[in-house]
C-alpha cells in the first residue's frame, strides 16, 4: 500500500474528504510520517520536516514557489508540477482581456454604474460614449513572450482572430514548436519583438534570467498607448518601469493577475486576484496530471515534468528488479554504481541516466533482486541522495 497526504482541496471529484481517488494500492493519510507522496496545491511547505518515507511531491498547478525545491532534491524527493494543465483557462482570459479592453469596455461599464440613479441616463449614455472610443484589435501587432503551453495557445488564438502575432522564446521546445501556427512570426531578440507592438503579453516562468525581463528598454519600443498583460508571474515585469510608463501614457493599460502593493496604486490598471487558472476544468486537468506523474514515479520510477530532476522513462520493468538512484550530477557516478553491483553477480539488462543542472537520475533493471548489502552499498556512495528499489518492494 502507498500512502498519499493531501495538503489542499485539489479539485472537485478528485479528492473526497481529503482522500485522493487514486485507485487500488493507494490510500490517503493524515500522518505525514508514513506518507510516500504529498499532493499539494497552495499550501506553503517550506520548513516542513519531511519524513524518510517521502518519495515525491506533486503540485496540482504550474508554480512551485511554495515548495523547497533544492532541499527536496538533496533529499532525493522528486517534485512534480502540472505545466499546461491550466493553459486553456489562461488563454481564454488573456484573449478576452485583449478584445474587451481595446474598446474601453470596463470604463464604460463603470460610467453606467456611477450614473445609475440619473433618470436621464439613456440620453446621458449617448453623450458619454464618446469618451470610451476604443480601437479594434484585429490587424494590430501583438508580441508574445514565451511560447510554451500557455503562450503558444494564446499566439495561435490571436493569429486565428486576425492579429499580427510575433513570438519570442529562446528555449522553445520541439513539442511546442510543432504546435505553433506557421502564421506566428518568431523573432530572436526581445527588443525587436516589442518594436511597434500594440500589445505585449508575457508567459514565462520566474527564473533568474526572466525576472524584470520587461523593463524600461522593452516598454520604450512599444507603440504609444500599448497594452501590457502579465498573466505569468509578478516579478517578470519591472513594476517601477510599468508605473512610469502608465503615468507618461506610454502604456495605455496594464492588465495583471497580481495584486501587489505597487500594482494596486498604478493608474489604468486592471487587476485580477491571481485567477488566471481558476476554472473547474483547469483544476481538474492539473490534478489529473499531477496524480498521473506521481503514480508513474511510484510504480515505475518514471519522471515526467519534474522541476528538480530530469525526465526519464524506461517504461514497464520486465526484469527481476528495478532500482533508481537519485544523486548529484558529478563525474564517475555510473562507474561507482556498476562497481557496487559487481560482487552480487547481477546482470544489468537496461540502464538509463539523465541529468538536469546539479541533479541526476539513474534507473537500472537487473536480472535478480537486490540484496540488502548491495542496497546499503549504493546508499553509501558519496553524493547519492536516495536509492529506491521499485520492483519487488525491496526498499
Amino acid at each position: 500500500m502507498r500512502y498519499v497526504k493531501v495538503m489542499d482541496n485539489i479539485a472537485p471529484g478528485i479528492v473526497r474528504d481529503g482522500t485522493p481517488d487514486l485507485g487500488e494500492g493507494y490510500e490517503g493519510t493524515t500522518d505525514l510520517a508514513k506518507a510516500d507522496a504529498i499532493l499539494i496545491r497552495a499550501s506553503d511547505i517550506h520548513g516542513m520536516d519531511f519524513p524518510a518515507t517521502l518519495r515525491c511531491i506533486a503540485r496540482s498547478g504550474a508554480g512551485v514557489n511554495n515548495i523547497p525545491i533544492d532541499e527536496c532534491a538533496h533529499r532525493g524527493i522528486v517534485v512534480f508540477n502540472a505545466p499546461g494543465g491550466n493553459s486553456n483557462a489562461v488563454k481564454e482570459l488573456v484573449v478576452g482581456l485583449i478584445l474587451v479592453n481595446s474598446r474601453g469596455t470596463m470604463q464604460g461599464m463603470r460610467w453606467v454604474r456611477a450614473n445609475e440613479e440619473d433618470p436621464a441616463i439613456t440620453k446621458g449614455a449617448e453623450a458619454a460614449k464618446k469618451a470610451f472610443v476604443g480601437r479594434e484589435a484585429i490587424g494590430r501587432k501583438v508580441a508574445v513572450v514565451g511560447l510554451g503551453a500557455v503562450g503558444s495557445k494564446i499566439a495561435n488564438a490571436l493569429v486565428d482572430l486576425g492579429m499580427d502575432v510575433y513570438g519570442y522564446d529562446p528555449y522553445l521546445s520541439v513539442q511546442h514548436a510543432w504546435e505553433l501556427s506557421h502564421r506566428v512570426r518568431r523573432v530572436d531578440n526581445l527588443d525587436a519583438l516589442c518594436e511597434n507592438a500594440d500589445y505585449l503579453t508575457v508567459h514565462v516562468p520566474s527564473k533568474d534570467d526572466t525576472i524584470h525581463m520587461i523593463s524600461d528598454e522593452q516598454l520604450s519600443h512599444l507603440n504609444d498607448g500599448a497594452m501590457l498583460l502579465n498573466y505569468a508571474r509578478a516579478d517578470i515585469v519591472d513594476e517601477k518601469a510599468v508605473d512610469a510608463a502608465l503615468r507618461s501614457h506610454k502604456l495605455g493599460l496594464f492588465a495583471t493577475d497580481f495584486a501587489t502593493p505597487a500594482t494596486v496604486h498604478m493608474p489604468r490598471t486592471l487587476i485580477t486576484p491571481h485567477m488566471g487558472a481558476c476554472t473547474v476544468e483547469a483544476e481538474q486537468n492539473c490534478a489529473h496530471m499531477a496524480i498521473s506523474e506521481m503514480k508513474d514515479y511510484l510504480e515505475l520510477g518514471t519522471i515526467r515534468n519534474s522541476v528538480n530532476y530530469p525526465d526519464l522513462d524506461m517504461g514497464p520493468c520486465r526484469s527481476a528488479s528495478r532500482f533508481a538512484v537519485l544523486h548529484a550530477n558529478v563525474p564517475n557516478m555510473i562507474s561507482q554504481i556498476t562497481a557496487v553491483l559487481s560482487p552480487s553477480a547481477s546482470n544489468i539488462e537496461r540502464m538509463s541516466n539523465e541529468a538536469a543542472g546539479p541533479n541526476a537520475y539513474t534507473l537500472v533493471d537487473i536480472d535478480k533482486p537486490l540484496d540488502v548489502q548491495t542496497i546499503q552499498a549504493l546508499r553509501a556512495i558519496k553524493s547519492v541522495w536516495k536509492v529506491r528499489v521499485i520492483k519487488d518492494d525491496g526498499e
